[in-house]
């Protein structure tokens, strides 16, 4: 009997941690309020019993969560994300970076290639950021506000996340903008109710320290990852592992990207190199409140921050502090307000003026949308640094008279603004920006043109369902130059009903020679005119006034172009290349100027 006993009292803990957690009546989800109706309950609870029935991998799971978790969570509050999304990129991908379905869809937060590209992500032979954490992570979230712009509620984002924006909209016709409350039944689409299986199951598994810690260090010149792991000193497999993004194991260099480095429990960091890292993640993930303005980095000064203090917490020198937000040594830090720790723009997508209000400069102004104070001058000759309230302050001017913008964006006045710790709610045109400058919940109001008589032949109404992607493909053009013509930055949404200018594809720069013109458009995509050597150095192949560039590992289209001073769109248009992937040993032609 004793042995009975003291058996059942040593597996009764095992007994209670086996338990699934219970699926509850009520839960709050992004904000929103959810009713869960028994039929829908017993079917949430059945996924969550299946994610928790093998509490070895069960734990794995959790284990990898505690890992990412903290990274997933900075860039969500960055990006105004609601925190409960976390869980979505258990579901996507168990958090396996390499994760491939059966649809073709890669890595955290399982993009197919062409919404990645759509997104901004990087996806060739040399970089796929659908595995780089932070990359896709920042891509996913501005994928759900996309989704959320249509519906101003973010459970039908989550729904859209899967099935896409206009799915949604044919399947759900009776949705309520910006409900904070909410049915969850058995029609309820299924990927939502899997979803909250994912919160309910790991909830409560994945609080506490993790067994291994990840830093980030932003790398913006080519490197080899051999090289950061010397550096640092650690063990270059590891690097390999949690980095399987750069595919030749080399960063490029055309633009910054982020490299995940593993620290094992505690230890003190083996290099100065890896010590700033560890800091920098440090601040993000306790005490340091940062944020993004106008697409840069800033930190919120606490009550008791001088400027020294505030530099060494932003991890930059207490020179580039000052001169980032145009301060003199002199001037007071304010207790609240956030300073950029990189250089401010000289322009802003957030709005084309700004209405003074009583009390605030134009240093609060330019600290307000991200835009240098010599900038916010040079825009308003004449106007004093401490203007009347209801001045107009301009941040942009047209390109044909060089007389401002006074019809581009409108602010709602009626919302109170402080650029200590808001953002403003701007109300934007059709036809002249289309993205939505507010990060929060609330949608974009968009006024969308309906006068066809004076809409140009190189227009597109957007449908429902359309994405920039596939407009692209319907009028064979790249999706950069859509972009550029409409204004727009990846990840931008665009709604049905929206024009959106069709650039004409150009045929040929005009600084060629026409004679050339010919030879050029019959070169097949990734081919050059001619018969040239494998070597490309037989000028006599060469078409007049060109030169040929053989592709090097890591290069790609944009680092090219960069280099030899000309645009992507003219390498494209030279060369008849189709997409923006590039294969080492590739000759390139390439205008000789």
């Amino acid at each position: 009997m004793n042995r009975i006993t003291a058996f059942c009292l040593w597996a009764l803990p095992l007994i209670i941690v086996a338990q699934p957690p219970e699926v509850p009546h009520k839960m709050v989800v992004a904000g929103i309020t959810l009713t869960i109706r028994d039929d829908a309950r017993r079917e949430i609870q059945e996924d969550v019993n299946a994610l928790t029935r093998s509490a070895r991998h069960f734990e794995i799971k959790a284990q990898r969560a505690r890992t990412y978790f903290p990274i997933i969570e900075q860039i969500l509050r960055e990006e105004r994300v609601p925190d409960d999304f976390k869980y979505l990129v258990l579901q996507e991908s168990a958090l396996i970076p390499d994760a491939v379905s059966v649809s073709n869809a890669v890595g955290y937060w399982q993009f197919k290639d062409f919404t990645a590209l759509e997104m901004g992500l990087r996806v060739d032979e040399h970089v796929d950021e659908r595995m780089n954490i932070v990359s896709s992570t920042r891509a996913a979230a501005r994928y759900l506000k996309k989704n959320n712009y249509y519906f101003n509620n973010w459970i039908y984002a989550l729904q859209a996340y899967q099935m896409g924006a206009g799915a949604v909209m044919r399947s759900v016709k009776d949705y309520e903008s910006g409900s904070r409350h909410m049915e969850i039944t058995s029609s309820t689409y299924w990927y939502v109710k899997k979803f909250l299986a994912h919160k309910v199951a790991f909830e409560q598994a994945v609080q506490g320290p993790a067994e291994l810690k990840l830093v980030t260090l932003s790398v913006q010149q080519q490197k080899t990852l051999s090289d950061i792991a010397r550096e640092m000193q650690i063990n270059e497999s590891d690097l390999l592992a949690y980095n399987v993004w750069a595919r030749k194991n080399t960063i490029p260099d055309d633009k910054p990207y982020v490299v995940v480095v593993p620290v094992v429990g505690n230890a003190p960091a083996a290099t100065p190199l890896l010590a700033a890292a560890q800091s920098v993640a440090t601040d993000k993930d306790t005490s340091v409140n940062r944020s993004v303005r106008n697409g840069i980095p800033v930190i919120k000064a606490d009550e008791n921050d001088s400027w020294a203090t505030l530099a060494s917490k932003a991890g930059i020198s207490l020179r580039k502090l000052l001169r980032y937000n145009d301060c003199a040594i002199s001037d007071r830090v304010v207790a609240g307000s956030f300073y950029y720790i990189q250089p401010k723009k000289r322009k802003t997508e957030s709005a084309a003026y700004h209405v003074a209000r009583q009390g605030e400069s134009l240093w609060m102004i330019s600290q307000q949308y991200g835009i240098s104070l010599k900038k916010v001058r040079k825009l308003n000759p004449g106007v004093s640094d401490q203007p009347t309230a209801g001045a107009t302050i301009y941040f942009v001017r047209t390109e044909n008279t060089g007389t401002r913008t006074t019809d581009v964006v409108q602010l709602d006045t009626n919302d109170a603004f402080s650029w200590a710790t808001d953002q403003p709610t701007v109300m934007v045109s059709a036809g002249l920006n289309t993205r939505p400058v507010d990060d929060s919940p609330k949608p974009v109001v968009v006024h969308a043109t309906t006068n066809k008589a004076s809409t140009p032949a190189d227009m597109h109404r957007v449908e429902a369902g359309e994405t920039l992607y596939s407009i692209s493909r319907k009028y064979s053009i790249a999706i950069n130059d859509l972009l550029s013509a409409n204004q727009l930055k990846p990840g931008d949404p665009i709604k049905p009903g929206q024009w959106l200018k069709i650039p004409s594809p150009s045929t040929q720069p005009s600084n060629l020679p026409a004679v050339e013109d010919a030879r050029l458009s019959a070169s097949a995509p990734n081919q050059v005119t001619g018969s040239e050597n494998t070597t490309g150095t037989n000028a006599a192949n060469t078409p007049s006034g060109f030169k040929l560039y053989e592709v090097k590992p890591a290069d790609t289209l944009y680092s090219i172009a960069r280099q030899h001073g000309v645009t992507i769109k003219e390498l494209m248009e030279w060369n008849g290349k189709k997409d923006f992937s590039v294969t080492p040993g590739e000759k390139l032609k390439i205008a000789q100027r």
